[in-house]
């Protein structure tokens, strides 16, 4: 059974999702913690770099922005962006000015050190699809591995988009959807991203950066990508959140039908999930196979190691003629 457990305090929500009993993801969204990312603003570009090929952009808060060529540029390929593309035989003079204005999406958030990194490729999410301005592609989730599946949705993609300059991703979530239902949030999401960038057409004009839309929260996210998942229950703890999830869900379309169940009582201790996250912080884990890994997190990225020693110990051993002992459990 596919559940997700919501437990809201003072100072932040808690989101668990859940199968059979099993934590499958875990998110914190803090009530004081301010985001930027996923953010649509009004830019002001105040200085470029051409040595660096970048430029720093004015949003409107307390950081000016970084904006490098490689979120300037197009998207050459719908499934790997813009990498292996050779930067070099660009300019980013080119296609940026100093003062001009530009429609930016947060990419990461700012920390003590460095502002925001910003993309002038925005990407607007609906229920099915993922919509990209001035790209031309037309590309579905790896997850969906069917070949058939895959060219029904290109199809019923291309038959809305027709003519219209966008790139349409489409997600794990439209596998087997109805073609109405789709062609639907397709054309729905299409009409958020004209209508923004109507609105961008009109207050650049003040040349002043603002912010232009607010990004989802982190529990809006999460009910978008789960609620088409065979989700088949939510727990809350407050009837306050009770009827924010339940407004989220009304918001996505008509047919999403999940029981939302309000527990007041120690819905945290529900699946000892506070257990089973501390297991998950724990930088060793270990494997059925006897194996395990180890995950090490630095600003730049995560490294995760695979260590298979106890398992080819065994195999050593037997090879040998040796019978292995166990000096401990794990």
């Amino acid at each position: 059974m596919k559940e997700l457990v919501i437990v809201q305090t003072q100072q932040e929500k808690q989101i668990a999702y859940v199968e059979d009993g099993t934590l499958q993801e875990y998110y914190k969204e803090q009530k004081d913690k301010k985001r930027l990312e996923g953010n649509l603003y009004i830019g002001k570009v105040v200085d470029v770099l051409p040595g660096m090929q970048a430029a720093f952009v004015d949003i409107g808060e307390e950081k000016n922005t970084f904006l490098h060529i490689q979120d300037v540029l197009p998207k050459m390929s719908n499934i790997t962006g813009n990498k292996g593309e050779d930067l070099e035989k660009y300019n980013i003079q080119d296609y940026i000015k100093t003062n001009q204005m530009l429609l930016v999406q947060v990419k990461k958030d700012s920390n003590n050190s460095k502002g925001a990194r910003v993309s002038t490729n925005i990407q607007i999410a609906g229920r099915f699809v993922v919509v990209l301005p001035e790209n031309d592609f037309i590309t579905v989730s790896q997850k969906i591995e069917n070949p058939e599946e895959r060219n029904r949705l290109i199809t019923i993609a291309t038959q809305v988009k027709k003519d219209k300059k966008i790139g349409i991703i489409l997600r794990t979530a439209a596998e087997k959807k109805e073609e109405d239902l789709l062609k639907k949030d397709i054309e729905n999401t299409i009409r958020k991203l004209e209508t923004l960038q109507n609105k961008f057409e009109q207050e650049k004009q003040k040349k002043i950066p603002m912010i232009l839309k607010q990004s989802d929260t982190i529990l809006e996210k999460v009910l978008l990508d789960l609620a088409d998942n065979n989700l088949e229950k939510i727990w809350v703890n407050t009837e306050e959140l009770q009827k924010e999830v339940e407004n989220i869900l009304t918001a996505l379309q008509e047919n999403v039908l999940v029981p939302v169940t309000l527990q007041k009582q120690e819905l945290e201790k529900k699946y000892d999930i506070a257990s089973q996250v501390e297991k998950l912080k724990n930088r060793k884990i270990w494997l059925k196979c006897g194996g395990f890994i180890t995950i090490d997190k630095t600003e730049a990225l995560t490294a995760i190691d695979v260590n298979s020693r106890k398992i080819y110990r065994k195999r050593k051993f037997r090879k040998n003629g040796i019978k292995s002992k166990r000096r401990g459990k794990h």
